[in-house]
């Protein structure tokens, strides 16, 4: 075994970084393990903001944020954890702003917030449209300073489990080659989402599912998998992220005659409905013959030159280099990509999963405060707050245990696991699989699902699993084998798109993204308004139901 901590953090992006900074202030030996270097993390991506109820645009409280985020999850969301994360937003965003945060201004010098989509106030606080990037530096200069250990290009690959307890993780070390035991008291999955299960997607390379497909290998609960948001605004075609803070800042969509279409699908909100309605009515637009190339078209260029340059730079820049488009001149070509996971490994309000020891945070996370559709804004703000709360607890458990133990075993047979797949020489590289995967993902599991699109997918990922047993690892080395690390996210891949297919059969309404429009159409509180649960046995998954905490607010209709 390498090393012995009381927390150690799987992932390094915001939750993760947040959880470190946390457990190492409540007394614990801390350590984080990343497959990036946490600056390159995903969580730098986050463009448009982080929603907490300031009140410094308009007279807000966070009542009117946490009813906004149930009304906006279309009432999948738990409700005791969404009030948890809008009563905590406030004082956390001024504790990221004390460690040096450079959060945009008001006139006279508070932190500056926009409208965001289905949010009754502009409450998004922002630093121009790089917020993620700014926060994880803010995060990663917390860990410098507190010299924490960091396992950098380290690949966690299993979960330590032994005696019924998470005691730790076995990775595959990038840098030097080889296999690294790292014990544990307690470890928390911070891995980010799943988005490169499909081919238009916002997401890095780095987003595969890990943290969920590890936890679902150890009988862990996968909560709400078929809630796969689509983001609207994604740059054509690479998919790169188009931050809905244009809009906030007030530009249009319009199709290709002309007309700002969401009048006919959101004549209130308008371009600040929810996301799910925007993919929608854009995909229907483009369905029905009215997009431009497979597009529609982002216009920002009444915002003006100025403006655009204050607080939108980083999306001109994005526009010019991968579309080769100045949105000062002319309009952005933007469609629906795949962008965020509701969906993740199953928790309560800190963080624990049922699997003593192992706790949960941020995308790879289910609270649920995002039910079946997320708020603009509110990812990066529940990475801060259940980063902190997780660890909080994580700590706390394990400073008051003290037996770390693994198995030499475990090892052993992870050993021969990978030996099995490096030995291969023959068989199908893995890229094929996984562009398949993410090509009929697209098709089949998209914005709009069908039942008998669905049931082909379902069929589609059975015979990649199988493909998969014979995948070939090209590269033998030891040292920067991305070959072999790549074969690894395409199993992980494999097993969560199974579990997004099966609870997607089985949940027979639309309801936020998960959208039936031909078979299922409405909403159906009566027998649907509870998550979807999903475990893995004998290699494969299984369907269980779980009730939505309601505390205050009964469902009603969604209207923008």
């Amino acid at each position: 075994m390498e090393a012995k901590y009381d927390v150690l953090v799987v992932g390094a992006g915001c939750a993760g970084m947040r959880a470190a900074i946390e457990a190492h202030d409540a007394g614990a030996d801390v350590a984080l393990i990343s497959k990036i270097h946490p600056v390159r993390s995903h969580s730098g991506a986050a463009e448009g903001g982080i929603n907490a109820a300031l009140g410094n645009a308009s007279e807000d409280d966070p009542e009117k944020h946490a009813f906004d985020t149930v009304k906006g999850s279309d009432y999948l969301g738990d409700q005791d954890a969404i009030q948890i994360l809008c009563d905590e937003a406030p004082d956390d965003v001024y504790q990221l702003e004390n460690w040096g945060a450079v959060f945009s201004r008001t006139e006279d010098g508070r932190i500056a917030q926009r409208p965001f989509g289905a949010a009754g106030e502009p409450r998004t606080a922002y630093a121009a449209d790089i917020t993620g990037h700014v926060l994880v530096h803010v995060l990663y200069e917390q860990v410098m300073k507190r010299d924490l250990k960091v396992y950098e290009e380290f690949f966690v690959w299993k979960l330590a489990v032994d005696d019924d307890r998470c005691q730790g993780v076995i990775a595959w070390n990038l840098l030097d080659g080889g296999l690294a035991t790292i014990g544990a008291k307690t470890v928390i999955l911070a891995t980010g989402g799943a988005g490169r299960l499909y081919t238009g997607t916002t997401n890095a390379y780095a987003c595969t599912g890990d943290g969920m497909a590890i936890a679902l290998r150890e009988g862990v609960a996968l909560k709400d998998m078929e809630m796969m948001q689509f983001h609207p605004t994604t740059l054509a075609p690479t998919g790169v992220l188009i931050t809905e803070g244009t809009r906030g800042e007030g530009a249009f969509l319009v199709n290709s005659e002309g007309d700002r279409f969401l009048k006919n699908y959101a004549p209130n909100a308008m371009e600040l409905a929810s996301r799910d309605v925007i993919s929608r009515a854009e995909q229907t637009e483009i369905d029905e013959g009215r997009g431009v190339d497979g597009n529609v078209l982002l216009d920002m260029r009444h915002l003006g030159a100025e403006k655009i340059l204050e607080r939108l730079h980083g999306t001109r820049e994005l526009s010019m280099v991968f579309a080769g488009v100045d949105p000062i001149y002319e309009p952005i070509p933007v469609r629906p990509g795949a962008h965020y996971h509701m969906g993740g490994v199953d928790t309560d309000v800190w963080g624990r999963t049922s699997l003593e020891g192992l706790y949960a945070a941020g995308e790879c996370a289910c609270v649920s405060v995002h039910g079946a559709n997320r708020l603009g804004g509110n990812a990066l703000m529940e990475t801060i707050t259940f980063g902190k709360r997780a660890a909080s607890h994580a700590a706390d458990w394990a400073l008051t245990h003290t037996t770390v133990e693994v198995r030499e075993a475990l090892e052993t047979d992870a050993e021969r696991e990978l030996r099995v797949l490096l030995d291969r020489t023959e068989g199908e590289r893995p890229w094929s699989i996984r562009n398949e995967l993410a090509e009929t993902m697209h098709v089949n599991f998209g914005v709009f699902r069908r039942e008998d699109q669905m049931r082909k997918q379902g069929e589609i990922v059975d015979s990649l699993r199988e493909r998969f047993e014979s995948v070939v690892v090209e590269d033998k080395g030891d040292v920067f084998n991305s070959d072999l690390t790549q074969a690894l996210e395409l199993g992980f891949l494999l097993e969560l798109a199974e579990c997004m297919v099966i609870a997607g059969l089985e949940r027979k309404e639309s309801r936020g993204a998960h959208a039936r429009p031909y078979d299922y159409p409405e909403r159906d509180d009566e027998n649907y308004m509870r998550h979807t649960l999903v475990t893995w046995q004998d290699g494969r998954p299984k369907l269980n139901w779980k009730p939505v905490t309601t505390t205050k607010w009964q469902p009603m209709e969604r209207t923008y």
